[in-house]
This record gives C-alpha cells, sequence and structure tokens, in this order.
C-alpha cells in the first residue's frame, strides 16, 4: 500500500529507536515504539481509490463518518453543508470533490475543539478551498481537531484538478466539512461511513450554475 512521504519521516525514526533497544535487550520498550511506529505508518497509509465515472458525481473529500448536513448559504444562496468526522485510523489524504478550478484558498487561524462539534466548523483552525466546476462550486474546509495541528494543501489557486484527485491531508485525527448548493442532490445522510475520492455524496443538478 502507498504512503505519503511524510509518514516515512515520522515512522522511520521510532522504527530505528526500536531496534536499536531490542539490540540493548530493552524488549518491552522496543515493543512499545515499535507498535507505535507500527500505528503513524498506518495512519499516513495512502491507497488507490476507483472513482466514479459519472460526470456529475460530487465524491467525498475524505474518508470518515457524516455526522452532520446542515442548511447554510454558499454567496447568499441557499446551500448545504455535509461534516465528516475523521478518526485518528482513518485515511487522511483529501481528494478533490469535483473536477474543476481551484478558485480561492484561505487559510484560518483558530481554536482546537473537538471535530465532532458543530462549532468546530466555524471555530476551529481550518484550511477552505474553493473549487469552480462546468456546473457546480464546491466550498471543501479542512477542520483541525484536538490532536490534529497540522493542515496540508498542497494546491494553489488557479490549478485544474480532476475529480478525486489528491489535494492534502490533515494530521492526526479531524473533520471535512463540503458546502454544495442546495440543487444537488445528496446520496448520504447522517451516519453514513463515506470514503475519499470513490464514495458519491451528491448528484449535480444540471441547473445549477457554479459562480453565478
Amino acid at each position: 500500500m502507498s504512503m505519503v512521504k511524510e509518514g516515512y519521516w515520522y515512522g522511520l525514526p521510532l522504527v530505528l529507536l526500536a531496534g536499536g533497544l531490542m539490540g540493548f535487550r530493552l524488549y518491552g520498550s522496543g515493543a512499545f515504539f515499535l507498535i507505535l511506529a507500527v500505528l503513524i505508518l498506518n495512519f499516513f497509509r495512502d491507497p488507490e481509490r476507483e472513482i466514479p465515472a459519472d460526470p456529475r458525481a460530487i465524491v467525498s473529500p475524505a474518508d470518515g463518518r457524516v455526522v452532520e448536513i446542515r442548511d447554510v448559504e454558499l454567496d447568499s444562496r441557499p446551500a448545504r453543508r455535509v461534516s465528516i468526522f475523521m478518526s485518528p485510523f482513518d485515511v487522511h489524504v483529501n481528494r478533490s470533490p469535483i473536477g474543476g478550478t481551484v478558485k480561492q484558498v484561505s487559510y484560518r487561524k483558530g481554536n482546537f475543539r473537538m471535530a465532532m462539534q458543530a462549532r468546530a466548523s466555524v471555530e476551529n483552525e481550518q484550511n477552505v478551498f474553493t473549487i469552480r466546476g462546468e456546473d457546480v462550486e464546491v466550498v471543501v474546509k479542512q477542520i483541525a481537531g484536538v490532536l490534529a495541528r497540522r493542515i496540508v494543501f498542497w494546491k494553489q489557486p488557479g490549478e485544474r484538478l480532476e475529480r478525486g484527485e489528491r489535494v492534502g491531508m490533515i494530521k492526526f485525527g479531524s473533520r471535512v466539512d463540503v458546502v454544495v448548493e442546495a440543487v444537488v442532490e445528496l446520496k448520504v445522510e447522517v451516519g453514513d461511513r463515506v470514503r475519499a475520492g470513490s464514495s458519491v455524496l451528491g448528484i449535480t443538478n444540471s441547473n445549477s450554475q457554479a459562480g453565478h
């Protein structure tokens, strides 16, 4: 299974430390660091995903569980926010929900409340990026949680993205919000498990107009 390169920076020193401790017959301590290394390497895993072929599909940007669906506004237009909680055991690589162009990227400092809480969507540290597709505009919020203090985003405004393309990650437990226009037909409910790049959150309506 493939892995985000940062995983090697975190995991391999622990493997070497575990080996050194065991070399000095400190088996208990060595086993502890070896287990810790395995957990960290597992956290940074980056499996391949089968991307839905339907051009109308809006896919999940994150692995996890849908914890909230709420009516909001997107540029003064009716919209809905789908919130996905990512546990430390989920894959934490984030993907683009649609094909389109990165319209803007905005990093906001904030608190580190529990990612399960609704207030986390507004108050927590987050990176917000907007993707403009042919028929719809989607806003994604990478939100830090209690453990996650490092949000990574690999793209720049103006870059073209494919649906399901890797765009970044949040380290060690977090939350991702997806804001879509109200005309999008949602295909998920609160409590559903979703996978980044392969689970369909909603289907775009041909009457929706991105960026208008």
